[in-house]
C-alpha cells in the first residue's frame, strides 16, 4: 500500500505541475536501502514509447542484471593510479562491463537516471558511461530523440526545445509502469528516485527539465558539456553536477559556468583542463576516470543518500593538470 500511495503522489505531482522542487542536504527519502557495495552484471533492453504517436521515442535501458554464471563479485572502480576504491562504485575505467541484451534483472528496485544524447548522436554512443552507471546500481533509460538523433530523417537542432517535454513523457510512463504489479521493468524501478543527465544538447535538455516554477520528482541533474536554457529560465534547487572541457569550442565552458552560477541548490563543477567537447567520455582518455568516479559518486549520494560518496567527490574529481573542481553549497 505504501508503494501504491507513493506512486499516486508522484503521478499527481507530475500531472499537476504545481509548486517548485525542494532540495535538501540528503535528497532521498528516509528508509532507502544502502548503496550497493559491489558491481552488478549489466543487461540491456529496448522499447518504443508511443509507437503510433507523432513523436515516437525509442528507448534503450541499461540495468543491474543477475550474473551470467556464479562467481566472485566484480571488482570496484579504480582510481587513476589503479588503486582499488574503499567502497566499490563501478567497473574499472578502461574495461567496462559486458552488456547482455535481455539478461534477467537483479533483485530489487533501483534508482533511475534518464540520459539524453546530443545532436547527431545515439544512446549506444554513450554506453561507456551509462553501462558503468548500471553496474553501480542504477537503471539508465536513454531516449532517442526524434529530430536530433544521428539517424533522424528530418534533423533540426531547433527541436531540442521540445526534448524536455519528451523526457517528462518518458518519466510519466516509467512511473505508471512502477504502479503495475509484476511489470517486468516497472517492478525494478525506484520511482521515488529519479535523476537526469545528458551530454551537449542532451545537457541543455537536462537543464530544461529543471525549468523554474515546475514541480519535479528529479532529485539531481548532471549536465555534461551543456548549459543553454531551452525551455525557459532554469534555476535548479536540486543538486546539480556540471562537467565541461575548458577548451570546448562547441559549447564554451562559460555557458556551463553560467548555468552553474544560476543554481539555487547544491552544485559542483568538474572542469577538464584543455579538453574539448567530450573526449573525456572515452575510456582510456585523460579525465575519464575522474568523470566516471565523480558522476557515479554524485548519483550514489543523491539517489542512495550515500554520505561517504558525497565526501569522496573532491578526491574523485582531482587529478593534477587534468581537472579542477569547484562546489557551491554542498552539505558537509
Amino acid at each position: 500500500m505504501r508503494g501504491q500511495r507513493l506512486v499516486a503522489a508522484l503521478m499527481t505531482a507530475l500531472l499537476a505541475g504545481c509548486g517548485p522542487a525542494v532540495a535538501t542536504s540528503d535528497p532521498v527519502p528516509a528508509g532507502v536501502g544502502p548503496a550497493p557495495e559491489r558491481s552488478y552484471a549489466v543487461g540491456m533492453r529496448q522499447f518504443t514509447l508511443d509507437p503510433d504517436g507523432r513523436r515516437q521515442l525509442p528507448v534503450t535501458v541499461w540495468y543491474p542484471a543477475t550474473p551470467s554464471s556464479p562467481g566472485p563479485p566484480t571488482s570496484a572502480s579504480a582510481t587513476a593510479s589503479g588503486s582499488p576504491r574503499a567502497v566499490p562504485a563501478s567497473p574499472g575505467p578502461a574495461r567496462g562491463p559486458r552488456v547482455r541484451p535481455g539478461a534477467p534483472f537483479a533483485a530489487g528496485r533501483f534508482p533511475v537516471v534518464l540520459y539524453s544524447h546530443g545532436l547527431r548522436s545515439l544512446p549506444a554512443l554513450h554506453a561507456a558511461l551509462t553501462s558503468r552507471w548500471a553496474a553501480a546500481g542504477f537503471v539508465v533509460v536513454a531516449p532517442t530523440y526524434p529530430r536530433t538523433n544521428q539517424r533522424a530523417r528530418a534533423f533540426t537542432r531547433e527541436d531540442v526545445r521540445n526534448q524536455p517535454a519528451d523526457a517528462w513523457r518518458l518519466i510519466r510512463h516509467l512511473v505508471r509502469l512502477g504502479a503495475r504489479p509484476g511489470d517486468p521493468l516497472g517492478a525494478h524501478l525506484a520511482v521515488d528516485r529519479f535523476a537526469a543527465a545528458g551530454h551537449s544538447a542532451g545537457g541543455h535538455t537536462t537543464l530544461g527539465m529543471f525549468a523554474s516554477g515546475q514541480s519535479s520528482p528529479l532529485r539531481a541533474g548532471i549536465v555534461i558539456a551543456g548549459g543553454r536554457m531551452v525551455a525557459g529560465p532554469s534555476r535548479p534547487l536540486a543538486p546539480m553536477l556540471f562537467v565541461h572541457g575548458s577548451a570546448d569550442r562547441i559549447v564554451p565552458e562559460s555557458i556551463g559556468r553560467a548555468a552553474y552560477a544560476r543554481c539555487l541548490g547544491p552544485a559542483a563543477f568538474l572542469s577538464l583542463t584543455g579538453q574539448g567537447h567530450g573526449e573525456y567520455l572515452t575510456p582510456g582518455r585523460p579525465g575519464f576516470p575522474q568523470v566516471l568516479d565523480t558522476t557515479t559518486d554524485f548519483l550514489r549520494w543523491t539517489l542512495y543518500a550515500d554520505r561517504a560518496a558525497l565526501h569522496r567527490l573532491p578526491t574523485d574529481a582531482t587529478a593534477p593538470a587534468t581537472t579542477t573542481f569547484t562546489t557551491r553549497a554542498l552539505p558537509t
